[in-house]
This record gives structure tokens, C-alpha cells and sequence, in this order.
């Protein structure tokens, strides 16, 4: 075979690599963060049938004690941090 017509391999990053290591762990950042998205829909809709049931029977809209358990858990877990993030859930969950 004539030199002129031997393709050379693509080098490959090495697995090790900065740039390929931030590539794949922001690609399963993305992922997660879709997920979280998904899930934080679902729980203002599981939020919203409660809440509509409750106002049905003659109750209120928020439940303040258990909106206290989710605030208490959060912060238990994640710390105040945590409780910000379960107030912004509980702001998103609680309707108009």
C-alpha cells in the first residue's frame, strides 16, 4: 500500500481527558435535570388533585402542618438549602 493512501486513525480522547470527562458528567447533568423537571411536574400535579379534593369536602387549599413536615424533611436532608428548595416546591405546588 502506498504511504499517501494510509489514513491515519483519529486519535480518541483519553478517558481521563478534562474536556471529555466535563462533556459526559454535564450530558448526565442535563439528564437529571430533565428528570427533576419531570418529577417537579408531576408533584404540582398530585399537589393540585389534593388540593381539589380538599376544597371539595370543605377544606382548605394549603395545609400549613404538612407543608411544615415538607420544610422539616428537605432541610433534615439537604439542609437550609434544602428548605429553600422545598419552599420554592411548595410556591410551585400550591396553585393560584
Amino acid at each position: 500500500m502506498h504511504p499517501s493512501t494510509v489514513t491515519e486513525p483519529t486519535p480518541q480522547a483519553a478517558p481521563d481527558d478534562p474536556e471529555t470527562v466535563i462533556a459526559a458528567e454535564r450530558a448526565r447533568i442535563d439528564a437529571l435535570d430533565a428528570r427533576i423537571v419531570a418529577l417537579v411536574r408531576e408533584r404540582m400535579e398530585v399537589s393540585e388533585t389534593i388540593q381539589r379534593v380538599r376544597i371539595k369536602s370543605g377544606g382548605r387549599r394549603v395545609h400549613l402542618a404538612r407543608e411544615m413536615e415538607i420544610l422539616d424533611h428537605y432541610s433534615g436532608e439537604l439542609g437550609s438549602a434544602g428548605r429553600d428548595l422545598a419552599m420554592t416546591l411548595l410556591r410551585l405546588c400550591r396553585g393560584h
